[in-house]
Order: structure tokens, then sequence, then C-alpha cells
């Protein structure tokens, strides 16, 4: 006999899932809205879910599995992208804000019921976001996502110290339609008893407004560029007992500047599409990463495999890290992070860190242009948004830290790194930058 796990756990009409319109929206009312928009999905196999209101998309996604149906994640809303994607997985459909209203105000469904969800089935097919090459698709199973969500929940309710049946409310800054975002702001009210605010705040001013609208205890979902633009602005915002940080590394000075500037803690996340979340760490005190339970790392020379109770097999990761017993660890690079030239070994982390410690300079990355296997890099690249600063004044400051076959030339001055809506910086953006006919350097 299939196992089957529940699509709301708990099950309970008057639990909150939602604010939205100035009001709680409670399960009961939530799973009328899923029945509304179940009726009216075609017969197809997967929905490329689309929706930007976080409740529309929570209703259609949840639509979706009802009815057997797996959810395509983008990781960008451009049009050759979702054209590949859907190339890649016939018999999906599109799915957005437009056509979920109209099934909800042509709805005529009968009161829900309680639904079960094989554990088998395929409920999320997430794909990567192109930082190091080409966007790869990976699928996770409904048992998958159950497993990895329950252990999300209990570090974010020990961080908050609340029992497993205290309502939490969440507030995202990234898109539900990223792993990470799924799993923290979708999958949470599904099935770990979380509520979400359906908006998606990117200014501060609006972070604020949201954030004034929920109940306590508020949990913030964002990411270090968002971050420090909060941390930035003069703008006043409420209590936030927990913030949640993930999708690139978090220094410890902003980690502890958020704590500041939002009041609670700061709870780093460590993960990956591959392999959904795995650790985390308070960043403003701790430098070892602790795992979730159950979860296993064993260190290759290809990287780490990463052995989850909700994954079937170890998935390896291209990071490798330093193992503290068997519940902690140090990160120390990726190998497309590791390079070497004339027998001398550095980090693009590091170097990009250098940079950004240079007098004036805002943002910068710096990056491997040439062939993708590191060990034949002949040259880097840096891309610096630094105004009123010049390219030697630049070279000079590195030179004193770095061999002289680590800096980077080209160095282009840019007025904005090519961040896309998560901060991160797709290797197709920063070579397109790279050819820029008036760049420095």
């Amino acid at each position: 006999m299939l196992t089957r796990l529940p699509l709301f756990a708990p099950a309970l009409a008057a639990r909150p899932i939602a604010w939205r319109d100035g009001r709680e929206i409670q399960l009961g009312e939530f799973a009328l809205d899923v029945a509304a928009v179940a009726s009216t999905l075609p017969a197809r196999s997967a929905m490329l879910n689309l929706c930007e209101d976080r409740y529309r998309f929570l209703a259609a996604y949840a639509a979706a599995l009802s009815v057997g149906h797996a959810a395509l994640l983008p990781p960008t809303r451009t049009e050759q992208v979702l054209k590949e994607i859907e190339a890649a997985h016939p018999g999906s459909y599109r799915w957005d804000d437009a056509v979920v209203d109209a099934a909800l105000s042509a709805s005529q469904a009968a009161a829900a019921t309680d639904l079960e969800i094989a554990a088998e089935q395929i409920a999320t097919i997430g794909f990567t976001s192109g930082s190091t090459g080409r966007p790869q698709s990976y699928s996770k199973d409904w048992r998958s996502v159950n497993g990895s969500s329950a252990c999300n929940a209990r570090a974010i309710r020990a961080a908050l110290d609340v029992a497993d049946d205290a309502a939490v409310w969440i507030l995202a800054t990234v898109p539900p339609q990223h792993t990470y975002g799924m799993e923290f702001s979708v999958l949470l009210p599904l099935i770990a008893g979380m509520a979400v605010h359906a908006a998606r705040p990117l200014f501060p001013a609006d972070v604020a407004g949201a954030l004034n609208e929920l109940p306590t205890p508020r949990v913030l979902v964002s990411t270090p560029v968002h971050l420090r633009a909060l941390v930035e602005s003069p703008q006043p915002f409420p209590q936030v007992a927990l913030t949640v940080s993930a999708t690139a590394p978090l220094d410890r000075a902003l980690a502890r500047e958020v704590e500041a500037k939002l009041g609670g803690r700061l709870l780093e996340i460590f993960g990956s599409t591959e392999t959904c979340a795995f650790a985390s760490r308070r960043t403003a005190q701790d430098e070892l990463w602790k795992l979730h339970d159950g979860v296993r790392l064993e260190s290759t020379a290809e990287g780490t495999l990463v052995a989850a109770p909700w994954n079937r097999q170890p998935i390896l990761l291209q990071d490798h890290v330093e193992l503290h017993g068997t519940g902690e660890f140090r990160v120390q690079g990726r190998n497309a992070d590791l390079i070497e030239v004339a027998g001398k070994r550095a980090s693009l982390a590091d170097l990009t860190r250098r940079v950004l410690a240079i007098d004036g300079v805002q943002d910068a990355v710096v990056f491997q242009p040439g062939a993708e296997a590191v060990a034949t890099i002949r040259r880097l690249a840096a891309l610096v948004v630094a105004p009123g600063r010049s390219v030697e004044q630049i070279h000079e400051q590195l030179a004193a830290s770095v061999d002289p076959a680590f800096l980077p030339r080209p160095l282009l001055l840019v007025d904005a790194l090519p961040r896309n809506e998560l901060g991160k910086l797709p290797r197709a953006a920063l070579l397109a930058a790279l050819v820029n006919p008036n760049f420095q350097g």
C-alpha cells in the first residue's frame, strides 16, 4: 500500500495560514479556495506556477498537488527560460494570478475535505539559478518536502523558543518560485502550521508596512542583499522575532547589524536546490553550521555527500567542508570557488571579500571568465561598484593583500552588479557584462 501524507497539517479549519488584504485567512477558507482552483485545472501533468501574489501561489500549488500535478519552479520569468522548461516538460501548463482570481470568482465549490497526497508524488521540480552555469532541474517528492519542512520548522521554533503548535507569522521578500522561498514561505504554512503574508515587499518602507500588519511573533525570510538595504535604511521597523537568511553567504558583521536593527535573532540557512535546507547557524555568534536532525555529511575529493532522511540517496554538493563531530561543520569553499595558478591556490570568495574591504567599494564580485575547468584558469575578472574610485586605485590597494597572479584583469567599474531578484549573480549575466564596450581595465 502506498504511503499517503496530508496536504494540510495540522488540518485544523480555524488555524491561520495566510494574511491578505488586511485580514487573517484560516485554513478552512483556504481549503475552499484550493478546491475551487483545482476544479479548473487542465488534464495535464505539471503546473508552471507564475503567481506573484503568495496567497494565489499557495492556492494554485496546493490545487496542483491535489490533482496529482507537480509544480515547476522557474529560476527566472524570462520568456526564453519558460519556453525551455515547457519544452523539457511536455504536458506542463502556465498558471498565474489572473487565472487563479477567475477560478475563485466563479467558484461554487462544495465544502473542502481533508486531502492526502501519495508520498512518492513529485511535488516540486526546482531549477538551479545558473550562478555557476546552465540551470539544472531537480525533482522532490511529497515525502522529501515533508521531511525537510519538519526540520526547518523545528529550527525556526527552537530559535523563537515557542511551542510546536504556536502561531508563527512569516513575511518573505523572496519569490515563492525559488527553492528557498518555496521551503520557507509556502511549505511551512501548508504542512508546518505556520502562516504567511501574501505580499513580497522589496523596499524598506514596504517591508515595514507589511510587518506592521502581522501578529506576533514575526519571522522575516530574506537574503543578504535585501537585509543590507534594510540595515542601511533610516526606516524604522517593528520588532522581528526572527530573521532568516539564505541564497548567499552572510558575514558576521551584517548579521549583528540585522539583529540590532530588527530585533530578535538571525538564523542563516545552508542548503541547495538539490538537497533542500539541511543546516543552520546563528551567524552573529556562531561560525560552525549545525546539521538538521538525521543529516550526515561525508567529505570527498569532489565535494561533500549529503545524506538526509528525506532524500532517497546521498547528494553530492560542490562545497568542501570541515566536519566537527557528527553534528557541525565549517565551510571551506566550493570546487568552482577554488582556483590554482602556477602552483598557488586562492578562493574567489576570499578575493571578493578583499575587494569589498577597500574603502569606497559598495559591491563587487571576482570570478573566472575563462574555461570551466578551474585548474586551467589563466586570468580572473572583477565587476566593482565604487563611485569616485578608479581601476588603478582599486588595483593598487588590492595588490597589498593579493598575489599578483590573482589580481583581476579585466576589472570593470559598473553602476550595479547584475544581481537577480534573490541577489544572486547568474554566470551568464557576469559574462555578458564583460563584453560591455565601456568597461575600464
